[in-house]
């Protein structure tokens, strides 16, 4: 399908690749188009919904400013996938014992490791890199427990909301393994930080802006080249904290299934990040907050609900949607709706045959918070075309 609205009433149009839009998230498409930087165009993709501080599922090119919410504070979110030669027939009738092994290694939720987990080499890089922007951002230190226990030890933890772990099966009926996490607390804290300095910045020089969460850092000013780093870092963190858990499920899983091997190399993709590229003729930072990239061959990974099918993507590399596509079903309701809407039977109903957590403590979480995965994927035809389809037997939730 083609863009499915148009929106021309900022200082550059708004291409949408849905109808299903709530109002509030049109209106903080409207308050990104109006700021004096953007480039060409806003895309917003299928799953768009309302987001803290800028909307999930823009795509936002910019020239010589980066907004940090529009990145957001899960920097370098994204996901992790890679297949097995194990297949259906192989599984147990039940499941809980594997989810429970998994439960077993991976911490969730607000839980870590008691003690650092992955390769010491990884460890050592990421905290040179760290150790550089605490000096020039002591502050950052007085935001986290403990930063350097905390950040070690959450390397290789999933976190709650919507990050898990799936075990999947495609249509060859091969098992899979799928993962949504990101860059866990620290990430959390440098975003904020960032965020709350572009904010201060903004009110010391006078700068009227549409929405104040809209704050930016212009390209030479003082905190630009700090910011960029810092999420560079945040990113290479996040990817590291997902081959830290795919490498400590493979090792769980073969407890379980003690002969089997990786038979499809690992597609990783963010999905909250800015990086620099080249769009309509311009080099320009381009952000994308709940997108992922989707160049010409490739690949990606675009999830549906715990209770839905997910989906191994190619990309068609589409410039008016800055290659790019969504990084997932996207909420159709707030996570309070939810609770107020949906109980534990309609959680049982809504993720039979999937083994996973049933109970009250994950029903903002259910199936139908989140819009329609097939519709989804329809109204991005043009975007990617489907490689495989999973359905997830399995599903991990923090």
């Amino acid at each position: 399908m083609p863009v499915k609205m148009l929106l021309d009433k900022g200082n550059v149009p708004i291409k949408i690749y849905t109808e299903e839009i709530e109002s509030s998230a049109l209106d903080q498409l409207k308050q990104i188009a109006q700021l004096p930087f953007i480039h060409s165009h806003i895309a917003a993709m299928p799953d768009v919904h309302t987001g803290i501080g800028a909307t999930v599922g823009s795509v936002i090119p910019t020239k010589g400013a980066i907004i940090p919410s529009a990145v957001g504070v899960d920097i370098g979110c994204g996901m992790n996938a890679l297949r097995l030669s194990l297949s259906a027939s192989q599984l147990p009738d039940n499941l809980k014992a594997v989810r429970l092994a998994i439960e077993e290694v991976v911490p969730v939720g607000f839980d870590m490791h008691r003690a650092p987990q992955a390769q010491r080499s990884t460890v050592q890089s990421l905290n040179q890199g760290l150790e550089k922007i605490l000096e020039k951002h002591p502050a950052i230190v007085k935001m986290i427990k403990r930063i350097y226990e905390t950040w070690t030890q959450q390397l290789g933890t999933l976190g709650g909301g919507n990050h898990f772990i799936e075990v999947c099966l495609d249509e060859q009926q091969a098992v899979w393994i799928m993962l949504h996490s990101g860059s866990r607390g620290i990430g959390n804290v440098m975003g904020r930080y960032f965020i709350d300095l572009a904010k201060q910045e903004a009110e010391q020089q006078g700068i009227v802006l549409p929405n104040r969460d809209l704050a930016y850092f212009r390209e030479g000013a003082q905190h630009f080249e700090d910011y960029v780093e810092a999420v560079q870092w945040a990113q290479d963190y996040a990817l590291s904290n997902r081959r830290e858990m795919m490498r400590l499920i493979l090792a769980a899983l073969r407890k379980v299934f003690p002969h089997f091997e990786v038979t499809k190399e690992a597609i990783n993709c963010h999905h909250n990040y800015v990086a620099i590229e080249q769009h309509f003729g311009e080099q320009v930072y381009l952000t994308r907050k709940g997108a992922i990239s989707a160049r010409e061959g490739e690949l990606g990974i675009i999830p549906g609900s715990m209770g839905a099918k997910s989906y191994i993507v190619r990309g068609k590399g589409n410039a008016e949607s800055f290659c790019s596509c969504s990084h997932g079903a996207g909420r159709r309701m707030s996570r309070t709706q939810a609770k107020k809407q949906f109980n534990q039977e309609d959680m049982l109903l809504q993720t039979q045959g999937v083994e996973c957590r049933k109970d009250s403590g994950v029903i903002d979480e259910i199936p139908q918070a989140y819009k329609d995965i097939d519709e989804v994927m329809a109204n991005q035809v043009d975007l990617v075309e489907v490689v495989h389809t999973l359905k997830q037997v399995i599903c991990v939730k923090g």
